[in-house]
C-alpha cells in the first residue's frame, strides 16, 4: 500500500530511522521533494502551520475532499500542516497533514536537519510510516503581529531580523521568486498567500 501526499510526502512501509536533529528552525518556504509545490510554515497560535504557497501547476482544486463544501476550494493557500506541536527534549514537531490524493488527515511528525533541509515524516495508523526532505528556498519567518497576538506562543529561535534580505533560490522554469520577497500579511503577484497565520482556516482554528 502507498500513498503519495499532494505535498509531496510519500508514506511507504520500511522507511528507514531518521539521523538525529540539530537544532534549527523550521519556518520559512520549503520545496517538496517533487518539486511540485512550496510550502510555508510558520508559527501561528502557538503552533506550526505548514500551507501551499506556490504550485508548479496553478489552478489546482481540493477535489478529493470528502466535504463536498470543500471539493472546489483552491489548493494554493490550503493548509497541509496542522497544528503541530513541539515534541518535549526534541527539535520535532507533532500534528497532523493533510493529503490532497484522497482527502485524509494523517499522523505527522516535522523535523529541521540543520539548517536547510526539513525531514518530514507521517503515518497511517500508525503503521505504513515513510517520508522525504524538503529543501528551504527562504529564511526563518519572525513572529507575526498575528502570531504575537496568539496568547502563549512561544519564541521563535533562530529567526532571520526582519531587515534581513530573502534568500531567494535561482529562477528556473520550475521554480518562482521566493514567496519571502514579500512582508508578512502582504500579497503581490509573485506571493498570492502572504501571512499563512492570517489564511481564514487557520486563524480561525485558534477562536
Amino acid at each position: 500500500m502507498r500513498l503519495a501526499i499532494y505535498t509531496g510526502i510519500i508514506l511507504a512501509s520500511g522507511y528507514a530511522c531518521l539521523t538525529p536533529a540539530l537544532a534549527a528552525d523550521p519556518t520559512g518556504d520549503w520545496r517538496v521533494a517533487d518539486g511540485v509545490a512550496n510550502i510555508r510554515v510558520a508559527q501561528c497560535n502557538g503552533a506550526m502551520w505548514g500551507a501551499v504557497s506556490w504550485e508548479k501547476k496553478p489552478g489546482g482544486r481540493d477535489e478529493n475532499n470528502p466535504d463536498v463544501s470543500k471539493k472546489n476550494r483552491p489548493t494554493l493557500g490550503m493548509a497541509t500542516l496542522i497544528n503541530m506541536k513541539k515534541t518535549a527534549g526534541a527539535e520535532q514537531w507533532e500534528g497532523q497533514v493533510y493529503n490532497a490524493k484522497d482527502g485524509q488527515m494523517y499522523s505527522a511528525t516535522i523535523t529541521p536537519e540543520g539548517t536547510d533541509k526539513l525531514e518530514i515524516k507521517g503515518c497511517v495508523l500508525g503503521f505504513l510510516c515513510g517520508g522525504e526532505t524538503w529543501t528551504r528556498v527562504s529564511p526563518p519567518i519572525p513572529l507575526s503581529t498575528a502570531n504575537a497576538m496568539a496568547k502563549g506562543a512561544p519564541k521563535t529561535t533562530g529567526a532571520a531580523p526582519k531587515s534581513a534580505p530573502a534568500a531567494a533560490p535561482a529562477p528556473t522554469a520550475a521554480a518562482p521568486k521566493s514567496a519571502a520577497a514579500a512582508k508578512p500579511g502582504q500579497k503581490s503577484s509573485t506571493d498570492p498567500v502572504g501571512d499563512i497565520c492570517l489564511l481564514p482556516e487557520i486563524a480561525g482554528f485558534a477562536h
